[in-house]
């Protein structure tokens, strides 16, 4: 995973996201084990401590699982993936419509513009 931090977000919270963008996009599969804090904290070029700050809020969110001895594994609960897939598309979508309407696009305009990107987005094959 190649991890990108900014400088006005809390580390703890960009990592976070980008495990659950991981999980949400199928990259890490329901039930897979996940790297131990030390290996992901190094492969983040984070302290551990950041990243098990970051593993126990999952937790609690319930979007990961420790078992004793075994490691931290994804949650298995398709629906509660399935819900923080479509949260984070509303947020993303939120944000996406309060900067179109900051540039002074109206509704209708969003519509056209959204779709006529995604039929070039089609066409362009990425």
């Amino acid at each position: 995973m190649a991890w990108q931090f900014r400088n006005d977000i809390p580390i703890y919270t960009q990592l976070i996201a980008q495990i659950q963008q991981q999980i949400v996009s199928g990259a890490l599969l329901p039930g897979e084990r996940l790297p131990s804090v030390r290996d992901l904290a190094a492969e983040a070029g984070v302290n551990p401590n950041t990243m098990q700050r970051a593993m126990m809020e999952m937790e609690r969110e319930e979007l990961v699982h420790s078992q004793r001895t075994a490691g931290r594994f994804v949650t298995e609960d398709a629906q509660r993936i399935r819900q923080l897939r479509e949260s984070m598309a509303r947020q993303r979508v939120k944000e996406f419509l309060e900067g179109m309407y900051l540039l002074g696009f109206q509704t209708e305009e969003i519509v056209a513009f959204v779709q006529k990107e995604g039929e070039n987005h089609e066409h362009s094959g990425v």
